[in-house]
């Protein structure tokens, strides 16, 4: 399957210098999907040679033409959508249907980058002085290591390229080793479209070792990174050794929270939506549910009841709702924080064990808990799963100490039928991010990240762009 990839290095598809590969995983039969290159250090310094090479092109090229060839991306991207899709079932074990919406999101992300292409503003400050102007305007920060994870390969693979591409920026991506084809597709529909040779490039292989020696080269000049709070903590010492600019996008434990007036019905729904998106493999699944207590039974077994129809199986079947975590070390995790979270107390209302029927593949059952106390692991830890905590709440002074009681910060969830409480709750929570009766957070036009140890800058919406751009002042006398 990977064959026709390789490493993309000034333009170009090639194997690594020593022809090395590894091997990627199918989570739904556990079979091997092929064999993907693996960089070396070479490889890598071509790259960064390649990038510095293409940002001295892609710098000087107008707005306009950069934006031209952004939105011919989005447009490719939706004409390619089945094969997109497809990559990202195979390798990540998404359903169909989302590995379409996904393709249907990350187009979005190109074509908002195209336009903003054009609205890089700059401004005319007025001079204190008769015989100056005082002009401040943008620049492209310069090449830009793009480190994505995977678990939304398009989508976070888009923000970063497509944010560079429209700030003038070149970019060195850098996928994760279990879904390097989808992103290998993306890099290859940017070179259909025009993107100049050395504008994009993508390093295939062992993610460590390339983000440190990336990070590590005087060419870098800014970090887009989106995955553990572990990681990101690592990578931000070493940035700071280079003083390079840093976009960080790390974990979530988001709360949900549903007061008595909400109705319980929608709130299901919208709790079924966002919890069991990709099963559970989101920086922005609700982890914490708070339900006020006089409505907790009838909101919990709703759930139970629609948690219990949706249809595991193989992301390539059209009726699968569910698929399998994406690997066995995620699924190992998962199996262990459900023995913790049993040890410490809590009672399982539904799942908490491997799907009967399945011989392959990294299935894991949705799973309810009840009895569930604010210090439990699972509390504290982000599952990353199929796994929903049930708490109940009696006050909203209660509620909203309870859910800001976390060091993680990127989304919470709000259910309620009053707007006293939906604007007071929103302004309150210690979140990057606010869904109040709707599971939908991340759009291409609205700023997306978080606080606390959750990291900080914003990708999407029109904020996302000054994170790639160079502000520079100048102060001009009008007479020689």
């Amino acid at each position: 399957m990977y064959e026709k990839f390789g490493q993309f290095i000034n333009g170009k598809w090639g194997p690594s210098s020593d022809k090395g590969t590894y091997e990627v995983i199918n989570p739904a039969t556990e079979e091997v999907l092929g064999q993907a290159s693996k960089a070396t250090p070479q490889d890598v310094n071509e790259a960064l040679n390649a990038a510095k090479n293409g940002l001295e092109v892609w710098k000087k090229t107008p707005p306009w033409q950069r934006s031209y060839i952004i939105r011919k991306i989005a447009d490719k991207m939706r004409e390619k959508q089945d094969v997109l899709a497809k990559w990202m079932t195979l390798e990540v074990g998404k359903p169909l249907a989302e590995g379409k919406g996904e393709v249907g999101a990350a187009a979005d992300i190109f074509e908002w980058n195209a336009e903003e292409t054009k609205r890089i503003y700059g401004q005319t400050v007025e001079s204190r002085f008769e015989d100056t102007r005082v002009h401040v305007y943008y620049q492209p920060v310069g090449v830009v290591a793009a480190l994505t994870p995977w678990n939304f390969p398009l989508t976070l693979s888009a923000r970063k390229i497509s944010t560079s591409l429209a700030a003038g920026c070149s970019v060195i991506i850098k996928p994760d080793t279990i879904t390097p084809g989808t992103v290998m597709e993306l890099v290859d529909i940017c070179r259909e479209c025009g993107v100049p040779a050395g504008v994009v490039n993508l390093l295939s292989g062992d993610p460590p070792s390339i983000a440190e020696q990336l990070i590590s080269s005087d060419i870098i000049k800014k970090i887009s990174i989106t995955g553990s709070t572990r990681v990101g903590k690592l990578i931000l010492k070493q940035a700071a050794e280079k003083v390079q600019r840093v976009t960080m996008e790390l974990s979530g434990h988001s709360p949900f929270i549903v007061f008595d007036d909400a109705d319980m019905n929608k709130a299901t729904d919208m709790a079924i939506s966002a919890k069991f998106r990709n099963n559970g493999q989101v920086c922005i699944s609700p982890n914490r549910f708070y339900i006020q207590e006089n409505k907790k039974n009838e909101f919990v077994n709703l759930f139970i009841d629609k948690a219990k129809k949706l249809k595991i199986g193989n992301g390539m079947d059209p009726d699968t709702q569910l698929g399998p975590l994406t690997t066995q070390k995620r699924l190992n995790e998962v199996e262990a924080l459900v023995e913790k979270t049993k040890q410490e107390g809590a009672k399982v209302l539904m799942g908490g064990k491997r799907p009967a029927g399945f011989n392959k593949g990294f299935f894991y059952e949705p799973t309810v808990f009840d009895d569930v106390k604010d210090d439990f692991t699972i509390m504290k830890e982000e599952p990353f799963g199929p796994l929903v905590p049930m708490l109940s709440f009696k006050s909203f002074d209660e509620v909203i100490e309870r859910a800001n009681n976390n060091d993680l910060g990127l989304c919470s969830y709000i259910c309620t039928n009053s707007m006293e409480k939906a604007h007071r709750t929103s302004e309150l929570m210690e979140t990057g991010t606010v869904a109040v009766n709707t599971p939908m957070v991340a759009i291409a036009e609205a700023p997306f990240g978080g606080i606390k140890q959750t990291g900080y800058g914003r990708e999407g919406g029109s904020m996302a762009i000054k994170d790639y751009l160079n502000v520079k002042y100048t102060h001009l006398g009008i007479k020689g």
